[in-house]
């Protein structure tokens, strides 16, 4: 039967990853196409202590402290947690809990866009949050990065040219797809452009606990005198993906109207993820425990690096990333990036990422490609790149 589907699922496309990991599932492909935190990385024992005493007391039947704007203890302690931990909030600032920090995206664009506006983006991006613009039916415009953050001349220009440009989605620590970090200075001069043309700022962090070289960056919530930042952090990275529990950050009108639009969409996050979420936070040693996972990702990372620093042409060049789960290739101009990431997995069984997945403007050609140094394991990683960088030197 042909399905009348709607324009809304018509302009999304298939995540590249999700296709790509359909042929690693139960076999021995290196997944280097993942984007999971490290297994080895969560409190496992502490999350099973948490959840058993709270089984035992009936807890996550009690729904009196659940509102759309989330789990009362946790948002309590989020309130406590984010200036503590990630950026200085205004007085006019609250903090509202989220089914996963994607949720945050889809909240902040439903609140301020209007279908044919135009978002702002990092050119390459997340996918997740290309897609959740996309069924909007939000015009999509690319800012290309640079080493250090996005270009700022092509920023003022998109601003110049784009007069339904309503908002800028930026991922300045460690971003997905590329692991670069935006220095301090961009993300002033973006702050500053933000408030001369009114321009709301999405800053997506879910990756800023993961830092394990480099030297700490505020926020640019932190500059944020007018109230036009949107600041979204997660808890999956750091206690378990799969509690999609995320929050927000932002201005005290913002959050009562996102709260009133969660509800709308699912009424609460999950209440056994936020009771979770909120007594490791309030019990254990939170800081402690990133510490522990930076460590982990600091060797996996190296040891990825030493072996593509061995093995890899020289005609390839990546970056080097301070933090996160990724790191981003790019082959020389002429190289057949589309044939290098098929082969990889169907001869070779090295699941990598191409770096159209991550395109802005759909269609958009593109000679990188995405690795993750989190999901696989140490013998993974050092059989996948030895492998990968002997098919460097025979295609190139």
């Amino acid at each position: 039967m042909e399905y009348p589907f709607s324009q809304r699922i018509g302009s999304l496309k298939a995540s590249a990853i999700r296709e790509i990991l359909k042929y690693t599932v139960g076999s021995d492909v290196v997944p280097f196409a993942a984007g999971n935190p490290a297994p080895d990385a969560f409190p496992t024992k502490e999350v099973a202590q948490i959840v058993d005493e709270a089984l035992r007391e009936g807890a996550f039947t009690d729904l009196s402290s659940l509102t759309p704007q989330g789990y009362g203890p946790l948002v309590e302690e989020v309130r406590k947690l984010v200036p503590a931990r990630y950026t200085p909030l205004r007085p006019e600032d609250d903090c509202l809990i989220l089914s996963g920090a994607t949720q945050g995206m889809d909240l902040a664009v439903k609140l301020f866009c209007s279908e044919g506006d135009t978002i702002l983006c990092e050119d390459p991006s997340f996918i997740g949050s290309l897609n959740s613009f996309r069924s909007q039916k939000l015009e999509l415009r690319g800012i290309p990065l640079e080493a250090d953050g996005v270009s700022i001349p092509a920023l003022e220009e998109a601003l110049r040219s784009c007069p339904r440009a309503r908002m800028l989605y930026l991922i300045p620590n460690f971003q997905n797809p590329t692991g670069q970090t935006m220095s301090l200075e961009k993300r002033q001069a973006v702050y500053r452009l933000a408030k001369e043309h009114g321009l709301m700022i999405l800053e997506d962090n879910p990756y800023g606990d993961l830092r394990f070289a480099g030297e700490e960056v505020p926020a640019i919530k932190s500059l944020d005198t007018e109230g036009l930042v949107i600041y979204v952090g997660s808890f999956s990275k750091i206690i378990a993906p799969g509690l999609r529990v995320g929050f927000v950050a932002a201005d005290r009108e913002i959050i009562r109207r996102m709260a009133v639009l969660k509800a709308d969409e699912d009424q609460a996050a999950n209440l056994m993820a936020q009771i979770i979420c909120a007594r490791y936070v309030s019990r254990y040693d939170l800081a402690g425990h990133i510490q522990e996972a930076r460590a982990i990702y600091r060797r996996k990372c190296a040891l990825m690096l030493e072996e593509m620093d061995r093995t890899f042409s020289p005609k390839v060049t990546y970056t080097r990333p301070e933090g996160g789960l990724f790191l981003w290739c790019t082959l020389p101009d002429g190289a057949d990036m589309a044939d290098f990431c098929t082969r990889s997995v169907r001869d070779y069984q090295v699941a990598t990422v191409p770096g159209t997945a991550f395109t802005v403007a759909e269609g958009a050609s593109s000679q990188c490609f995405r690795l993750n140094y989190s999901t696989p394991t140490d013998e993974q990683i050092v059989r996948g790149i030895r492998t990968l960088g002997r098919l460097t030197h025979e295609l190139l």
